[in-house]
């Protein structure tokens, strides 16, 4: 396929701080073909931009077909993971600067997931994961008339798995995940160790229950990708374990 190039102007070229990256792009369109192929495009780009612009000004300039999720564009929504260099990264917090700009920087979408086009993919899947794990608070008796107080300690215990922003980025990277799309997944892990050990929460035996059948935590093989993947710095595996202890001891 032919590799369409955003030239930069003569006016700007003397100053410009741009150089000339090659974007390869995993494309698929059902409605066109059935398979996938790789297409390549040249834009001049700052280094020191994303790659989340470098595929705006694709869009925007050179295809405007090309297909992918993106909304803040500040890793807060986590809607734009992606495989940036064979790696799951977030389009929006990854620098050209930072992956080898010389040679192409190859995207595609995060594996595991069906590929609905180019780089967006099915995430139904994986949010009824997250829903089945019921992640919200469960307590019982009257709505409270004054906040439902917590000591500092007690927050602590499951404050790193409050910043999972539902990526997906670590499911996806879960070799389990990629050959048993059953498996419940890191990301729906997490979420629930978020609430099995909140202080407040009424509901950790069941969460406990639901992942201990076949498809849950014991599936867990600890090659630690999905920490490796998590753009938040979530000690994914950590947490993991700590679920599986609180299966066997009860203890939470």
């Amino acid at each position: 396929m032919a590799t369409p190039t955003l030239e930069k102007t003569a006016d700007t070229a003397a100053a410009s701080p741009y150089i000339t990256v090659t974007f390869r792009i995993r494309r698929f369109n059902p409605e066109v073909a059935d398979e996938a192929q790789w297409q390549d495009f040249t834009v001049e780009i700052d280094p020191k931009e994303r790659v989340l612009d470098g595929l705006h000004k694709i869009k925007w300039d050179l295809d405007g077909s090309l297909t992918f999720r993106r909304s803040c564009a500040h890793g807060i929504c986590g809607s734009d993971a992606m495989r940036i260099n064979g790696k799951n990264r977030l389009a929006c917090k990854t620098l050209i600067k930072d992956i080898n700009p010389e040679k192409p920087i190859t995207v595609e979408p995060i594996k595991g997931m069906t590929v609905l086009k180019d780089l967006v993919v099915d995430m139904e899947p994986f949010f009824q994961a997250y829903r089945d794990v019921m992640p919200f608070l469960v307590t019982s008796g009257n709505e409270p008339t004054r906040e439902r107080l917590q000591t500092a300690e007690d927050r602590e215990r499951f404050d790193d798995t409050t910043k999972c922003i539902l990526c997906a980025a670590c499911t996806s990277s879960c070799p389990v995940f990629w050959n048993d799309g059953q498996y419940f997944g890191p990301a729906a892990i997490v979420n629930a160790h978020r609430f099995i050990f909140d202080s407040r929460d009424e509901a950790a035996e069941q969460r406990l229950e639901i992942l201990n059948d076949k498809d849950g935590v014991w599936r867990c093989r600890t090659t630690f990708n999905c920490t490796d993947a998590c753009p938040r710095g979530i000690e994914v595996t950590k947490a993991i374990a700590e679920v599986k202890r609180a299966l066997i001891t009860r203890r939470y």
